[in-house]
């Protein structure tokens, strides 16, 4: 009786206990209900995004193509069964396989690797596979240019299954855009979004052909915006799953809209882990326009070599804010050279626009036609100045020699507050290397240490005083706050830089 008693009270606590839950369980399945449902936005979007696959011409040598020595068909089955758990994709040139190039009309291409006459000695051999999408009904097709470097032939498929044969109409291989022609009409075009208003947090949703498999959606939400990773642009950063293959595809927002153009991840591996990188699509436009009109693209440039303004730099420096880009090298003779730009300069807008970051400034002097005369302003010693200057056309990267002469072994001193020795640069040293000013570090230590500086650094300035001499060094810096943080600005190599360092307290 006493047994019963318990259980029933214990049955009737545990009624009493879940019946507060139900309501919010309740609440909760309508939450489930309200998960994004990309159905009908890949209905529309599907049909513009294509398969790119392209070939090179190979020498017949009775050794089999693509593959590194000693592996076989065999060998790469079991690496995609045990790593990917999928099998093999098919080879585009292999009989009977779903992607094996066939005749068609409209343009379609009838010829694969296998097809090649016997009598020249060479064959079709896969060199590579990506993503793209349709731009306009007449056959105009964006990818990456690191999808079609190289190539021989491009092909497109179309998610109807129809292959052709592409005609490339140009890459720009700083912001990796390309575009390609294939002989079509009435294809099924994508809507061009804009860039500018993607949020972080946002659903994006990618398709493309991830290690060969076409037509494959994946879906995530924007991570971050303007991400700078070291390139011509700043990418939208997304946990979108995004694998080899998917290059070049795009990055659509809720609206159906392409927004970017899925072009990096960040691996350890190789394969996906998280990370994504698209192209914003307003940049992409713009590099596709010129690539359609002339075949490439002509940018601006004034030719100096920039770098980030850190937070430390700017409260050195007595800038409100850590922003704008920090001048560390000047090509000579170039436009910013005539306008009278110098190494150590922070440029915090070109023609009234705010430079941000470093990265800005390469996008706007890029986007300006050349021979534009434009103005920038700098900020040096306390003050913003007012320089004009004409843009020039952006040229190849040219290489810079080093010099391997070794300069002459200075006398040692002992250090002072910032950890360093200096002296004076001779002459005809300075001369070589193209300075007014400036002293050479013989030995560092602590501060100096900790800030990375090195012995054969220059420094040019600390603070907002030019330094002539190895006494003026000393002076300077023999009572400095070590409460209060100095810029040097310091040459080493072609580059310039500031250097924040906060002195050592004066030993007893």
């Amino acid at each position: 009786m006493t047994t019963f008693s318990v259980r029933k009270f214990l049955a009737a606590a545990v009624v009493a206990a879940c019946l507060p839950l139900m309501p919010h369980m309740a609440s909760a399945a309508p939450a489930a209900a309200n998960l994004p449902d990309f159905t009908d936005l890949v209905d529309k979007v599907g049909p513009a995004v294509v398969n790119i696959r392209t070939t090179t011409r190979v020498s017949n040598s009775g050794a089999r193509g693509g593959l590194p020595p000693g592996m076989d068909d065999g060998d790469m089955s079991e690496f995609f069964r045990r790593f990917f758990g999928i099998p093999l994709p098919q080879s585009p040139q292999s009989p009977g396989s779903p992607g094996s190039p066939r005749g068609g009309d409209n343009g379609g291409s009838g010829s694969g690797g296998s097809q090649d006459s016997p009598d020249n000695g060479d064959t079709e051999q896969n060199s590579g596979v990506g993503s793209g999408f349709i731009l306009s009904a007449d056959g105009y097709v964006m990818t990456n240019a690191h999808v079609v470097d190289d190539a021989d032939t491009i092909y497109v498929t179309l998610t109807d299954k129809r292959e052709f044969k592409a005609k490339l109409i140009g890459v720009d291989d700083r912001t990796d855009v390309a575009v390609v022609k294939i002989s079509a009409a009435n294809l099924p075009t994508i809507t061009i979004g804009d860039s500018n208003k993607v949020r972080v947090g946002e659903w994006v949703v990618a398709i493309g052909s991830p290690f060969g498999l076409e037509n494959t959606v994946t879906a995530g939400i924007v991570s971050a915006k303007g991400r700078d990773t070291g390139d011509y642009l700043p990418f939208i950063q997304t946990d979108v799953a995004v694998n080899p293959g998917n290059s070049g595809g795009p990055l659509i927002n809720m609206q159906g809209e392409v927004i970017g153009i899925n072009s990096q991840i960040y691996s350890r591996t190789g394969g996906f882990m998280g990370i994504s990188f698209a192209i914003p699509i307003d940049e992409a436009m713009r590099v596709a326009d010129q690539l359609k009109a002339s075949g490439k693209v002509v940018r601006g440039r004034i030719a100096v070599a920039i770098g980030e303004v850190t937070k430390d730099v700017a409260d050195s420096l007595g800038l409100p804010k850590a922003q704008g880009a920090l001048v560390s090298s000047v090509e000579p003779g170039g436009p910013a050279d005539k306008a009278g730009v110098q190494p150590g300069d922070i440029i915090l807008k070109f023609n009234g626009h705010s430079v941000d970051t470093a990265t800005d400034l390469p996008r706007m002097v890029g986007d300006t036609k050349p021979g534009t005369k434009s103005t920038v302003t700098i900020w040096r010693k306390g003050q913003t100045r007012d320089l004009p200057v004409t843009i020039a056309e952006m040229q190849p990267d040219k290489t810079t020699k080093v010099d391997d002469k070794k300069p002459p072994v200075p006398k040692q001193r002992a250090t002072n507050g910032l950890g360093l020795a200096v002296s004076d640069i001779p002459a005809d040293q300075m001369k070589a290397l193209k300075l007014h000013n400036g002293v050479q570090i013989d030995a560092v230590d602590g501060p100096a240490v900790r800030v990375g500086l090195q012995k054969g650094d220059i420094v040019l300035r600390v603070g907002d005083t030019d330094i002539t001499s190895a006494k003026q060094f000393d002076d300077l810096t023999s009572h400095l706050d070590p409460q209060k943080m100095v810029a040097l600005l310091v040459r080493r190599g072609e580059n310039t830089q500031f250097v924040p360092i906060r002195p050592r307290s004066a030993q007893k």
